[in-house]
């Protein structure tokens, strides 16, 4: 691949303009151009299996060649303003952590208009608990779960990972899981301007509380791991600032990461390994890992 192409993502990455965004996470050339680049060695994938009915019910599992088992599990979630996106345009993340020795789970879930809040809250719950019962299949560890997200995901994971009914309503309970991991997200975003947004969430109609993770940051949350970028001005750092103040004062064990230049894309975009420019975000995640259940490295 051309340097200049490499070099053309990491200036996307670290300032993409506002306009481009929608096009950057609902599909197209940047995330082509970058999975592109992106290695097939080191891992296999085991693509859209069922975790409930429908074609947006399906997951995609990556996991390591070379893997010490049990391995923690990171189910991520990927952005796209709870309306777009799909499994298959983040093969660049998952790469980016399988290679630190993660089996990754990728979900599809519902979308806007199809359904709308907290319709896709239900669906990452429904993928969390396919983790637990099968993620011991791929050699994960069930008691090392991670919930992880970018943006309207990182929305979803936080949920998950902060108002207990999502996976008690699934049998579960949030105690079980790792650790939290946002990129860029959403937690804290009222007033509501959108139109679109105001009819996803209700707003006007309900109770716009439930919607909001902050809400739930009360005590006994699991770790949490909370990346912003200084320059986003997408979803304005603000968010992770406040929930990790929240959080912190609530109890909970908290790391919030900030880093400077960087806007809403290049947070997620750093988890790609080829990139040249490389935010140390995934040298992030593996410290917050170890720290919170130590991570197992493939074997040489």
């Amino acid at each position: 691949m051309p340097i200049v192409r490499l070099r053309r993502l990491g200036r996307l990455a670290v300032a993409l303009p506002v306009g481009l965004v929608s096009l950057a996470m609902g599909a197209c050339s940047p995330l082509t151009l970058l999975n592109s680049l992106v290695s097939d060695d080191g891992y296999r994938v085991e693509a859209s299996l069922a975790y409930g009915d429908g074609p947006r019910r399906t997951l995609d599992v990556y996991v390591p060649d070379r893997l010490n088992t049990p391995a923690p599990i990171v189910v991520f979630f990927y952005g796209g303003s709870w309306q777009s996106g799909a499994k298959d345009d983040y093969r660049f993340a998952a790469q980016g952590l399988v290679a630190r020795g993660y089996v990754v789970v990728v979900p599809d879930y519902r979308l806007w208009p199809e359904v709308a809040f907290p319709g896709f809250v239900e669906d990452g719950a429904a993928a969390v608990s396919w983790a637990f019962a099968h993620g011991a299949s791929y050699g994960g560890d069930p008691g090392r779960v991670y919930v992880m997200g970018h943006s309207a995901g990182a929305h979803i994971a936080a949920l998950l990972a902060l108002d207990g009914r999502y996976l008690a309503a699934v049998g579960h309970d949030r105690s079980q899981l790792a650790g939290l991991i946002g990129l860029a997200g959403p937690y804290d975003f009222l007033p509501v301007k959108s139109e679109n947004l105001k009819q996803i969430f209700h707003i006007g109609v309900e109770d716009p509380a439930p919607s909001q993770p902050i809400n739930f940051a009360a005590g006994g949350a699991p770790p949490a791991l909370l990346v912003t970028g200084d320059d986003d001005t997408t979803v304005y750092p603000k968010n992770s600032i406040n929930l990790a103040r929240r959080l912190g004062e609530a109890g909970d064990r908290v790391t919030l990461k900030r880093y400077p230049g960087l806007g809403h894309i290049g947070i997620v975009l750093a988890l790609a390994r080829p990139l040249p420019f490389r935010a140390g975000i995934l040298d992030d995640v593996d410290a917050f890992v170890q720290a919170t259940g130590a991570a197992v490295r493939p074997q040489p």
